[in-house]
């Protein structure tokens, strides 16, 4: 399986909550935590629930929560992915 990428969480960020005009998902945002870009806690769950649908890697709650940023979510899902 191929590694999980900025550009694939971007598509699945766009497909979950949409993107604030305010914020370029095309841009750098690999280090600005998701509350920067007007994702709440609601927005980040649908996330999770994205990669497990279209990437069969299970993100739990509780973990999810605490991955702040998207850099932060790409190193989970590629970790998992070998584990």
């Amino acid at each position: 399986m191929k590694d999980f990428t900025l550009d694939d969480l971007r598509g699945l960020m766009r497909a979950s909550a949409g993107v604030d005009e305010a914020v370029d998902l095309d841009g750098d945002i690999a280090d600005v935590p998701f509350t920067e870009m007007n994702y709440d806690s609601l927005a980040v769950l649908e996330l999770a629930g994205r990669i497990e649908r279209d990437w069969q890697i299970v993100v739990p709650d509780d973990v999810i929560m605490e991955l702040k940023t998207p850099a932060e979510v790409l190193g989970y899902v590629n970790r998992q992915k070998v584990a």
